[in-house]
């Protein structure tokens, strides 16, 4: 989603975030970090990595007037004024000390940076971070002790991954000014996205093919898994996928004419899709452009494998929509009471 070749950080500040229902108090600094070279170096990509292969974007959102949104108001202020940095970076932990709605909201520390030379849509532009660290990694540190050499356990930031974080675009589109975020440890799906940036799906072709990839997978599960069979639910996991990999745009119809069969999973697929739609307050559009490098991303993570209580697993093809119901028969063994699959196939290949 973000280039960050020539990218730099003119400005970074930390304060320390705590939780109003138990207690803990926000720490505020006074002013930037001041880096050395190695520490500025490790900073750098620790921050920005994660955006690097991002697919979906948000834009902010208010239900009465956008300019009402607080971490819209300080980002484009902080665009204007550079000098209006630490006072910002406190009002934007304030506002996150705000949401701390239940005891399960974590403390810890609170990165905000200036970047500048971010590339986005072939733009050279600036944005904000903002990175909550909620958890720390134990590691060794070696010391001399005498003329031998010890060892203690000390507390710190993993480089590995940000725990939450969001990159706040100077780049605006019909739709306002590009938000990027990340949560890996959602364990409140309210509290990062809704709560503090208070965000809304960008209305394009990425998140409507994330939208429909995500509800086809969970319709696959919930409904096709449980009613009908697993063989049935990868079968239609690659149809699904090869209808996308063959049309540049969605119809929802020319969809379910191509994937189904039987009238009743069509059905149970519009039913399906209202209930997706309320739960995860989105709209699937009826038509929309497919998103290759979305589609791309999205095919990896999806399992198509019939696990079976005898320890034997067989793994389906997402690239041939057909394979599964061309060599693969689900049968019943009237004499040893048990289910089987037949499997057809010419010869094994490595």
């Amino acid at each position: 989603m973000i280039k960050r070749t020539k990218a730099s950080i003119p400005k970074l500040i930390i304060h320390k975030i705590g939780n109003k229902f138990n207690d803990t108090r926000n720490v505020f600094s006074e002013g930037p970090v001041v880096f050395d070279e190695d520490s500025y170096n490790l900073m750098l990509p620790y921050l920005l990595k994660p955006f690097g292969n991002l697919t979906e974007s948000f834009r902010f959102d208010h239900h009465a007037d956008i300019n009402l949104n607080e971490i819209n108001s300080y980002s484009q202020r902080l665009f204007k004024e550079e000098e209006f940095f630490i006072e910002a970076s406190k009002n934007i932990v304030l506002h996150l000390f705000e949401q701390s709605n239940s005891a399960q909201i974590k403390t810890g520390d609170v990165i905000v940076a200036l970047f500048e030379d971010i590339e986005f849509n072939e733009v050279h532009t600036n944005a904000l971070g903002i990175f909550k660290i909620e958890s720390k990694t134990n590691f060794f540190q070696t010391y001399m002790e005498g003329d031998s050499l010890d060892v203690v356990v000390q507390k710190g930031i993993s480089t590995k991954k940000i725990d939450k974080g969001c990159l706040i675009v100077n780049y605006q589109d019909d739709e306002g000014m590009v938000v990027l975020s990340v949560d890996n440890n959602n364990y409140d799906a309210q509290y990062w996205i809704k709560n503090f940036l208070h965000v809304k799906f960008a209305d394009d072709k990425n998140n409507h093919t994330q939208s429909y990839i995500e509800m086809c997978k969970d319709f696959s599960n919930e409904v096709l898994k449980t009613d009908y069979s697993t063989q049935e639910q990868s079968h239609f996991l690659a149809k699904t996928i090869d209808y996308l990999k063959e049309n540049d745009t969605v119809n929802i119809h020319d969809f379910k004419e191509e994937v189904f069969e039987d009238e009743d999973q069509k059905d149970l697929f519009d039913d399906y899709k209202k209930l997706f739609e309320s739960d995860r307050e989105v709209l699937i559009r009826n038509q929309f452009h497919v998103s290759e490098s979305v589609l791309k991303k999205q095919k990896q993570k999806l399992k198509t494998e019939i696990k079976l209580d005898t320890h034997i697993q067989i793994k389906l093809d997402v690239e041939a929509p057909d394979a599964s119901s061309e060599y693969l028969e689900l049968g019943y063994d009237e004499e040893k009471k048990m289910k089987f699959y037949k499997v057809y196939f010419n010869e094994e290949t490595t």
